[in-house]
């Protein structure tokens, strides 16, 4: 992957993040779900942090997305790589908390989980 490019091209969407195509209207925020990602990549923990807070701070916007749930992972994925991991603990298990009664055998929970220990 290569995150760079990535980056620059979801800047031209940026301004656009919080809308969807009609009849709905609604956005779900991908865009930044995708920024944030690409940031994790190229090891940049506070911008992809400020990307994964914003579907936090929207959830009325994200509703029940599958990357509401998910950015919770980034957001403490990006604080673990910048060093906080107080911040990343609190924020896995929040995210453990929504997941409580997934399948265990899923293997992003099984890569949270491992990561999660690797904090302890």
């Amino acid at each position: 992957m290569n995150s760079a490019q990535s980056l620059l091209f979801l800047e031209a969407v940026a301004p656009y993040e919080l809308g969807g195509p009609p009849p709905t209207q609604s956005g779900t925020l991908y865009p930044a779900y995708v920024r944030g990602q690409a940031l994790l990549a190229s090891h940049n923990g506070p911008a992809a942090a400020v990307e994964f807070q914003k579907l936090l701070d929207h959830r009325g916007v994200v509703l029940n997305f599958p990357l509401g749930a998910l950015a919770r992972l980034g957001l403490a994925r990006s604080y673990a790589l910048s060093g906080d991991t107080a911040k990343a603990r609190t924020v896995y298990q929040d995210f453990f908390a929504l997941w409580k009664d997934a399948d265990p055998d899923i293997p992003i929970l099984k890569e949270a989980k491992a990561e999660y220990a690797k904090l302890q």
